[in-house]
């Protein structure tokens, strides 16, 4: 049983989740992707109307090790909504505590307080380590479906059309 008190994140945490954000993006080869920064994140958690929640996992000693970045979606056919993790990192010299599972415990419980017909999200299909901890966790990888996404000249080209 690992030692990590789990609980929501607060604006003064913004710059600990804002520096695993950019670690995050370095493990998965994307830093050239990150335009965020840590105001932006501070009004995405914290601003008038946020569009996203985080929780943030802290050691015995108060240092933040590991944070999840999450979202409600809905389902169609379930009428419900959904959970959706947009990231959960774990600083690399915290990992094998069992701090993963503790976070994906504590949003599935969320998830299921909040009345939600599923828990999801996404994960490269190189990162085969988070696949196995994923499916041994009871995750399902969904074979046939992939993500498709519209950003930047393309998002600005079809609202336009």
């Amino acid at each position: 049983m690992s030692k990590l008190n789990i609980r929501p994140a607060r604006p003064d945490d913004v710059p600990h989740i804002f520096g695993m954000i950019y670690e995050l993006a370095v493990f998965e080869k994307l830093e050239h992707m990150v335009v965020a920064n840590e105001a932006m994140l501070l009004d995405a958690l914290f601003g008038p109307r946020p569009p996203c929640e985080a929780i943030v996992g802290e050691e015995e000693n108060g240092e933040v090790v590991t944070f999840a970045l999450f979202f409600h979606n809905f389902s169609t056919f379930l009428c419900k909504k959904g959970l959706y993790l947009e990231d959960l990192y774990v600083k690399q010299n915290r990992r094998s505590k069992g701090y993963g599972k503790d976070m994906l415990v504590a949003l599935a419980k969320l998830a299921v307080e909040r009345g939600c017909g599923r828990f999801e999200w996404s994960v490269l299909d190189w990162n085969e380590n988070a696949i196995n901890f994923y499916e041994k966790m009871g995750a399902v990888v969904m074979p046939d479906w992939r993500i498709c996404r519209v950003t930047g000249d393309a998002l600005d080209a079809l609202a336009a059309a």
